[in-house]
């Protein structure tokens, strides 16, 4: 994916920008990189291009033209704005994407944001910190040189004119963003939403304070080293960092904001509040509290309060909403709550509730008529996608006919004017009637293709091929992408409709004692799984755990010869036997298979039971090579 940075400069020296563009430098000390002879060394591969000037003279141009309209005088003043476009790594090798064709891309990207300005726009090919991506360089003039149509984000009066200086404004930069993204897209390029507010906000002045404190105490531990000594500290952590790790730490084992709020304190000394619906946070180190939207989405009070409310399903019964939907579910579900139902409610199954409130909740989904209408909007949107992709395919197919045999018609083209033109018709067919058959066929398949006669070349139809297989690849995902959707929204549907027709009928007289039981009525189908079915699901079951098992032993055993050498650590940790360490690491599994099968409430997808039942299998399987080692070698 592209994604887009900015920076701001005061640096008066336009020629700084131009050295650094065009000559190698030291990423750790931002210095010029030179040969035995002290002269710059030019960048391996670079692209240049100036926007509204010469990009040799990119420096004196700029200088002429603050001069002319008497700006950038001040120290303080912004001299130039730097934008960086860095592209995904994997654009190199999937999608064709070289320095030449980022260079264009980019360019044209700088005509439509910075028309007016001086810009000089350069492409590497080497990468950040040997990143190897592609990334261009756009380095504006602060001033415009000529006046311009004004444009929908310029929200200040006269700033289309000449001598206006640029605003790296919210509303630009979503502009920016947006146009990057869309031109992505257009070119079949990989792209994420670069609008949605980042899960981690990492800022390039926080970028570049971790990047010089990690050099200054890497720095310090090498003198510690040379001297004989162990470091204390290897990573540098900036305040804003500190404050996420600790975050992410104590928000696991919180259940709710007092909980969260008393962790931070005691275990690292951080304060926290909520201050007008959001959380601020204060480091140890400072007197000013950092916001939420300093650190990212993941930090903010909507995020945790979700993820607290995900650790006590009970909590999420007792959150208002203005939906009639999550209260209606509420309602039911408190219901089971009563001393007298209680004990027929399994935690997994309350969780599974909870899952489905808040699911509603964060979908905004205000009646179940809304729900079930978003859900046969998905099904249709799916039905149409799944159609457009088949024919999409389909014509994929035909187009690799036409690309074969027109491939196939020049490249024995020659061979069948040589048969034509030969004395002796007999002997040249015999020397070559595989290429003359091969010929014949392809021009009697192109002759029924194009009616009209008029062949489409090979460079067009390659083209087009390379167009179509990007679409493609394009639908499949935005399927899998609604495939997702689709699951979650099914899910949610079923268990909506389980949690409202939860009935509590009257207590009825029994020989044993009196109950009360919470049902679901639900109509079975009459069918059997016959033989054959059954050893499909055998095989597929197999397949499965023996794929996971593989998985698992990269995961916990890596390269160490003795397969099952975790059960054994574990063991060691414990003070047990391995069997026992096994048995204890398959229970969860086992209870939660338990609640599941004997669930009345709530619809489980295949995709849970998979998990599940494969994970008590692999244990077992896990347990008896336990059990033969033992018996052939002796105790562990």
């Amino acid at each position: 994916m592209a994604i887009v940075k900015h920076i701001k400069s005061r640096n008066a020296n336009y020629s700084a920008a131009i050295n650094y563009l065009l000559f190698e430098h030291d990423e750790k000390t931002g210095k010029k990189i030179v040969d035995e002879s002290g002269r710059s060394i030019l960048r391996k591969e670079f692209y240049m291009d100036g926007l509204n000037c010469d990009p040799m003279s990119f420096d004196k141009e700029c200088e002429l033209t603050n001069a002319h309209f008497h700006k950038n005088k001040k120290r303080e003043d912004i001299k130039s704005h730097h934008y960086i476009i860095s592209y995904d790594p994997a654009d190199v090798t999937e999608n064709g994407l070289t320095g030449k064709r980022a260079q264009a891309i980019s360019l044209e990207l700088a005509k439509q944001m910075f028309p007016g300005y001086q810009a000089l726009i350069v492409t590497h090919t080497d990468g950040h910190n040997e990143s190897g991506n592609i990334h261009t360089h756009i380095v504006i003039n602060s001033v415009r040189k000529t006046a311009v149509e004004r444009q929908p984000y310029m929200d200040k009066p006269h700033e289309e004119v000449a001598g206006y200086k640029h605003r790296s404004t919210d509303k630009f930069m979503n502009t920016f963003k947006k146009t990057v993204m869309d031109r992505c897209l257009q070119e079949g390029l990989h792209q994420i939403d670069l609008l949605a507010p980042a899960e981690r906000k990492i800022t390039q002045k926080e970028y570049m304070a971790q990047k010089h404190g990690q050099q200054t105490i890497d720095e310090i531990n090498r003198k510690i080293i040379e001297d004989g000594l162990k470091p204390t500290s290897t990573v540098f952590l900036t305040q804003k960092e500190y404050l996420r790790q600790a975050i992410d730490e104590c928000a696991v084992t919180s259940s709710n904001f007092d909980e969260f709020q008393s962790k931070l304190l005691e275990q690292f000394q951080i304060s926290v509040i909520d201050h007008r619906g959001r959380y601020s946070y204060l480091h140890p180190d400072r007197q000013k509290r950092i916001t939420e939207r300093a650190l990212g989405t993941r930090y903010g009070k909507e995020h945790l309060e979700q993820t607290f409310l995900r650790k006590d399903p009970l909590t999420i019964l007792y959150v208002r909403s203005h939906l009639r939907l999550v209260v209606n579910l509420q309602t039911n579900v408190k219901a089971m709550q009563s001393p007298a139902y209680a004990h027929r409610v399994k935690l997994s199954n309350l969780q599974q509730m909870a899952n489905t409130i808040i699911y509603v909740q964060e979908h905004g989904f205000d009646t179940q008529s809304d729900l079930k209408n978003t859900l046969l909007a998905a099904k249709q949107e799916l039905k149409e996608m799944q159609t457009q992709v088949a024919q999409h395919r389909s014509d994929l197919r035909i187009l690799n006919d036409q690309i074969r045999y027109t491939g196939q018609y020049y490249a024995n083209k020659e061979v069948y004017s040589q048969f034509s033109k030969a004395k002796y018709k007999g002997k040249y067919w015999k020397e070559h009637a595989k290429e003359i058959q091969k010929y014949e066929e392809a021009r009697n398949w192109l002759r029924s293709f194009y009616q009209d006669g008029k062949m489409t070349s090979l460079k067009t139809l390659t083209l087009q091929k390379e167009k179509l297989q990007q679409q493609i690849a394009s639908e499949e995902e935005a399927i899998s992408s609604l495939k997702e959707k689709l699951k979650d929204l099914d899910t949610a549907d079923q268990n909506v409709d389980a949690i409202l027709q939860m009935q509590i009928p009257e207590p009825v007289k029994s020989k044993t004692k009196r109950s009360r039981t919470i049902t679901i009525t639900k109509q079975r189908r009459n069918y059997h799984m016959t033989q054959e079915e059954f050893n499909v699901v055998f095989e597929l079951q197999m397949r499965k755990c023996a794929d996971i098992l593989a998985h698992k032993k990269k995961e916990y055993t890596g390269d160490n010869i003795d397969r099952l050498s975790a059960f054994k650590i574990a063991a060691a940790l414990q003070n047990c036997d391995p069997k026992a360490a096994l048995a204890g690491m398959m229970s969860k599994h086992v209870v939660s298979l338990y609640d599941m099968c004997y669930s009345t409430l709530l619809h489980f997808d295949m995709e849970q039971w998979d998990e599940k039942i494969t994970d008590c299998i692999n244990y077992l399987i896990l347990l008896k090579a336990l059990v033969k080692e033992e018996q052939a070698y002796g105790s562990h």
